[in-house]
């Protein structure tokens, strides 16, 4: 099976090039991510655990999905196909907002992201892609918040970095909606 392209940017998001998924990694090369939030009709965070066999970050917690746009695709149409590839999920998304960060990871990786975040409600459970996600939760954000300080190393570097984040523009969100 051939490698994966992703999409290279430079710090304004714009396209630059591509490159191999791998050799993204292992050069920190910046290239486009985006990461799905989604909570279902009671408010709990859908978070799924990684799958054993990923080629990093594997066995961890963290948000619904993530993925990089292929080339020629847009970042909503990536977040969406991945969506339902991973969690057998389609609901409609926002994006709310995004963010880079770069952090070495093991297996000699590198995450070095410009992550477009999404956020949407699923009006039912997932069903789960086992080869992509060991297992999904749905939990209520203050019981996260608590695990995550608690447990920090079960959860992923990007999912820490932006879950507090992520709360208070689903809480706006909600609010305009009042």
């Amino acid at each position: 099976m051939e490698e994966p392209f992703v999409i290279l940017v430079d710090e304004n998001d714009n396209q630059t090039g591509i490159a191999g998924k791998m050799e993204a990694h292992r050069k920190a090369l910046l290239h486009r991510a985006v990461s799905v939030f989604i909570v279902n009709t009671k408010g709990e965070w859908i978070l799924q655990r990684r799958a054993f066999d990923k080629y990093h970050s594997n066995g961890l917690w963290t948000n619904t999905c993530c993925t990089h746009p292929n080339p020629g695709e847009s970042c909503i149409e990536a977040a969406e196909r991945r969506l339902k590839e991973e969690m057998g999920i389609e609901c409609g998304l926002t994006e709310l907002f995004s963010f880079t960060y770069r952090e070495k990871l093991d297996n000699e990786l590198t995450e070095y992201e410009f992550d477009h975040v999404f956020f949407g409600t699923t009006y039912s459970d997932p069903v789960i892609n086992i080869s992509e996600v060991e297992e999904w939760e749905a939990v209520p954000y203050n019981d996260l918040k608590n695990d995550i300080q608690k447990n920090p190393d079960d959860y992923t570097y990007w999912f820490k970095e932006i879950f507090e984040r992520v709360n208070l523009h689903i809480s706006e969100l909600q609010n305009n909606l009042i």
